[in-house]
């Protein structure tokens, strides 16, 4: 086994979102290579355009920083087809990608054969560990009757009782599952808090873990779906965040390990 990848991505919410910090990153792979890691601030899904920054940033030493490209709808269709670990060059080119018919008449259409740099597929499971696994508490952010999303400057923490409930935790992306619930579904939800999906009906069911930890004082969620994705909640304060440490890996086998 090859030496750990010291890939770290640090996520910063600004504008609209306030200044509160959320980290995420890859860290560690057996197969992966010293010399190349990366660093990020990426504002969190839920939309690009409400006033958020983007930085992306690269380094071979990781001293020494240069700022590169967020990831595009092409990275992230074509990192959705990679297996495997990465090989610890970000130059390293994977070829013979395959697509479906569509997605490749949409994002080729200059009839090139599909392929993505290593690089380019660290942004991209970025984006993909970001959008499918950042989460928030219940209550950390409002939305208000115009439309816009800001921090709640009111947010107090949860309860321990709220806290180690998976209804009392959202993904910060568009949300999906709460387009599809009927109104009468809807009628018992608070519309400027309830706005986001609850973890508690992610498919499948068990796909994230609750612990208490530090005597009950700290509430730790893992995902098993991105394993090394840990998120935290200190009850009763504004304290939260989520990390993620791993080999940039899906775990396609955990409906057959539930």
């Amino acid at each position: 086994q090859g030496p750990a990848f010291p890939f770290l991505a640090l996520e910063e919410k600004r504008g609209d979102w306030g200044a509160r910090g959320v980290s995420s990153g890859l860290l560690e792979g057996a197969s992966l290579c010293p010399e190349w890691c990366g660093k990020a601030a990426l504002s969190p899904g839920l939309q690009r355009a409400r006033a958020c920054v983007v930085l992306v940033a690269g380094s071979l030493n990781c001293v020494e920083w240069s700022l590169l490209p967020p990831a595009t709808e092409e990275m992230v269709a074509q990192a959705e087809q990679l297996k495997g670990r990465f090989q610890g060059d970000p130059s390293f080119e994977y070829e013979h990608i395959e697509i479906n018919a569509a997605d490749a008449e949409r994002l080729f259409e200059d009839g090139k054969e599909p392929m993505i740099k290593e690089e380019a597929r660290l942004l991209a499971t970025i984006e993909q560990i970001d959008k499918a696994v950042g989460i928030i508490p219940r209550g950390a952010f409002v939305k208000t009757p115009l439309g816009s999303v800001h921090e709640n400057r009111n947010f107090e923490g949860l309860s321990l009782t709220e806290a180690k409930k998976l209804s009392s935790y959202f993904h910060f992306t568009e949300p999906f599952n709460l387009k599809n619930k009927t109104l009468l579904e809807k009628a018992d939800l608070d519309p400027s808090t309830d706005f986001l999906d609850s973890l508690e009906h992610d498919i499948p069911q068990g796909s994230w873990t609750v612990h208490l930890e530090k005597g009950d004082t700290v509430v730790v969620l893992r995902s098993l779906l991105w394993l090394g994705l840990t998120f935290y909640h200190v009850p009763m304060t504004k304290q939260y965040g989520y990390v993620y440490f791993g080999t940039g890996e899906k775990n396609f086998d955990l409906p057959f390990m539930l």
